[in-house]
């Protein structure tokens, strides 16, 4: 079979097939008497294996040496070519996540479009501060997109920087409260709890009932957050949380502020005075929890705490009575 044809029947050019003879990866068996290249059956084998094996990204040379070493052995190489591949998808994708954040920030000009890529470059940087100044100054004339920022939240590990993130996406507006609440799905607790923190800033229902069903995660940092945050918007569902942070700590005194906000509400008032008074009670309570649970109780509104913490001032615990004592005369008045 004469080249023309092969590479009708093929696909592969008659240039590439004769450059595939010039560097000995696929020579035709023959000649014809007018010196022509003619092919056999096993040419046009061979000439499939080629491109075949390109098609996964092989190199010629490399192809070569697969097609003639018998002792070629294709673990390492493949492996090599995943690693490669993955990262071209890795540049690729950051590519792409680029030019969509310039698309999002609808630039009005070229001057826009070079800013907003000085901003992504920043904000990739390994340098804190310059990804703090990216923050920070992501507000100004040419707004970073809130998606970005909020895929920014989810994986900054500086405390400083994620602060200045969370500022960033509150005033950032734009739909990012699917991106950030996608992190409380996240197996890795650090992005929940980067998550949680960034959501308790952010306003509407929607955020509300993503915090709402963190009450129930499984780590007790963002438990804490999730509580402190619903809590604060009036969702009373928080109340057990709030208890048992003033139990727990830290951030007993803001829990014990929100209980005393809650109970403002007729219907919840005695049953965070008895949730309180069962935790003091509880012969596992230790000394220190007892006096933050006593005084969570003076932060109830009113006198509606006052009959529990006259019984205190009996306690066989001195320090809980002292205090119990002082906050009941600090009532009476």
């Amino acid at each position: 079979m004469l080249i023309g044809e092969v590479a009708r029947r093929s696909g592969v050019s008659a240039r590439m097939l004769r450059h595939y003879d010039a560097l000995g990866l696929v020579r035709p068996t023959g000649r014809t008497v007018g010196g022509y290249r003619e092919y056999c059956p096993d040419d046009i084998r061979r000439i499939f294996h080629v491109e075949g094996l390109r098609s996964l990204g092989l190199s010629l040379r490399e192809i070569g040496r697969a097609l003639d070493d018998p002792e070629f052995a294709p673990a390492t190489l493949v492996s090599s070519l995943i690693r490669k591949t993955e990262e071209r998808l890795r540049q690729q994708q950051e590519l792409l996540e680029r030019l969509s954040a310039v698309d999002a920030a609808e630039p009005s000009g070229w001057q826009d479009v070079l800013r907003i890529v000085e901003l992504l470059h920043k904000l990739g940087s390994d340098n804190a501060a310059r990804r703090q100044q990216a923050a920070l100054s992501s507000a100004e004339e040419v707004p970073m997109p809130a998606e970005m920022l909020a895929e920014a939240v989810l994986t900054e590990s500086d405390l400083n920087v994620a602060g200045a993130l969370r500022w960033a996406l509150a005033r950032a507006g734009g739909d990012a409260v699917a991106r950030v609440a996608s992190g409380m799905r996240s197996p890795d607790v650090e992005v929940r709890r980067r998550a949680v923190l960034a959501l308790a800033e952010l306003p509407g229902d929607e955020v509300t009932a993503v915090l709402t069903d963190a009450l129930d995660d499984a780590d007790t940092g963002v438990r804490r957050q999730a509580a402190l945050a619903v809590g604060a918007r009036g969702v009373t569902g928080a109340v057990p949380a709030l208890v048992g942070i003033v139990v727990e700590g830290p951030n007993d005194v803001e829990a014990a502020e929100l209980l005393g906000t809650l109970a403002r509400d007729a219907e919840w008032a005695d049953r965070i005075i008895s949730a309180l008074a069962s935790e003091i009670d509880s012969p596992t309570a230790a000394s220190a929890a007892r006096m933050r649970l006593t005084q969570a109780l003076a932060e109830l509104p009113g006198t509606l705490a006052l009959d529990t913490l006259r019984r205190l001032t009996r306690d066989d615990d001195r320090a809980v009575a002292l205090l119990a004592s002082a906050l009941v005369a600090g009532l009476d008045h």
